[in-house]
């Protein structure tokens, strides 16, 4: 008999979606290293570096639980293709003012609002159409096969990232990323996709979302899915705003390494990932999930105590193994705990919880400008540590539901 993972793999549709997802990951993550050390390079502020970067993502704060509203009367594959051409547009604009030499930071931190504006959408739309066309028997296997390629290419991202600007400048870096964009956006025009939709109805959609949240404050396993995701996504992963400064500023290696160093983490997520989609580990979801982040946010103290390089791209490599069950477990959590004609709009949810982490990387650099980058990374921490630990301690005492 056939592995659920082979199964999947079979499908040439899901084989599409996963494949474009993952080339598409791959390239933001570039996009997101190349112009935080191209910030860096040209401004040498902690504080400009997180701005840039955290314009990248900031949108899904903005706009995440719209995108899940609109994301279920829209057709997802119309927007998933959006979500690919416009930044391709984007990357290729910004190529073009690098090889005549005009690029300016302003005009990667522009195209980085519009670029994540796109970005948005991922969760509610191609994460959903991925357990879509999985199948409710292989819900599981897809998201935890997803969580891991999605930790796979916020390694390679990185790695890529910090070569192509070494190597390749501006102009090289983004030219690679539209290239691939666009044909991502090509593979999906071709992909069969039906769904189930219901009339768009703007006014709507603030009702949607408030249903939606109604809906998950009677269910204390999904409460903790937000609370959770709010604090290692605002307290933990505000780090990456500051990967540039840690890296050259701290350490005093080459972009290449700077790029090693942010591939660090997702490294780490990627090997405890294949461990939890092989079955290989085993636990409680909700431990996993709270759990993970926790032990995240303790390697994260420890990699900004680091004297040396090495151990701290280590420390975060172990810290990976956390992030590998928060992220497997997010989404495996919220496609199983709420019923088919809510997970978009809570998925769109789990997108604005995601999108503070900007406000976080914002907070940290400019605690870096009192405290230096290292302090500031482990106040943060701290600070998440302890959020985390209260929340789980508010809601140990209400029981999940039965499972449907």
């Amino acid at each position: 008999m056939d592995s659920p993972i082979r199964e999947l793999l079979r499908s040439p549709y899901f084989l599409r979606l996963w494949l474009v997802g993952a080339f598409a990951n791959a390239m933001r993550w570039l996009e997101l290293l190349a112009s935080g050390l191209f910030a860096w390079e040209v401004t040498h502020s902690a504080f400009a570096v997180t701005v840039v970067v955290a314009l990248r993502q900031i949108p899904q704060l903005l706009f995440g639980a719209f995108a899940g509203a609109i994301s279920e009367a829209v057709n997802r594959k119309l927007i998933f293709m959006l979500a690919l051409v416009i930044p391709a547009v984007i990357s290729t604009l910004l190529a073009t003012l690098a090889v005549t030499g005009h690029l300016e930071v302003w005009h990667v931190a522009l195209g980085n609002l519009v670029s994540g504006t796109m970005w948005s959408t991922e969760m509610s739309t191609r994460r959903r159409m991925v357990g879509e066309v999985a199948g409710p028997h292989r819900i599981v296997n897809a998201i935890a096969l997803d969580s891991v390629t999605s930790a796979a290419t916020r390694a390679v991202g990185p790695l890529l990232g910090g070569i192509a600007f070494e190597w390749l400048g501006m102009k090289g870096a983004y030219t690679l990323t539209a290239l691939v964009q666009f044909a991502g956006a090509f593979a999906i025009a071709g992909l069969a996709h039906t769904q189930l939709t219901r009339r768009l109805d703007l006014v709507r959609i603030p009702h949607d979302i408030a249903e939606g949240l109604r809906f998950a404050w009677t269910r204390p396993t999904i409460l903790l899915v937000f609370g959770v995701t709010i604090v290692t996504n605002a307290f933990a992963f505000a780090y990456s705003g500051l990967v540039a400064p840690l890296g050259q500023g701290e350490f005093h290696v080459s972009p290449a390494l700077v790029g090693l160093l942010a591939a660090g983490e997702p490294l780490g997520a990627l090997l405890g990932g294949a461990l939890i989609a092989a079955g290989i580990v085993r636990m409680d979801r909700r431990l996993a999930f709270a759990g993970g982040a926790a032990l995240f946010m303790v390697a994260l103290i420890l990699m900004a105590l680091s004297p040396f390089y090495w151990l701290a791209f280590a420390l975060l490599v172990i810290g990976g193994f956390g992030t590998a069950g928060f992220g497997n477990m997010q989404s495996t959590l919220m496609l199983t705990e709420a019923p088919p004609e809510m997970r978009s709009r809570l998925m769109g949810v789990v997108t604005v919880c995601i999108g503070t982490g900007p406000l976080g990387q914002l907070a940290a650099g400019a605690l870096s400008d009192g405290l230096g980058t290292r302090g500031a990374v482990v106040v943060m921490a701290v600070a998440g540590l302890v959020l985390t630990g209260g929340m789980v301690l508010a809601l140990r005492r209400k029981p999940a539901p039965p499972a449907s």
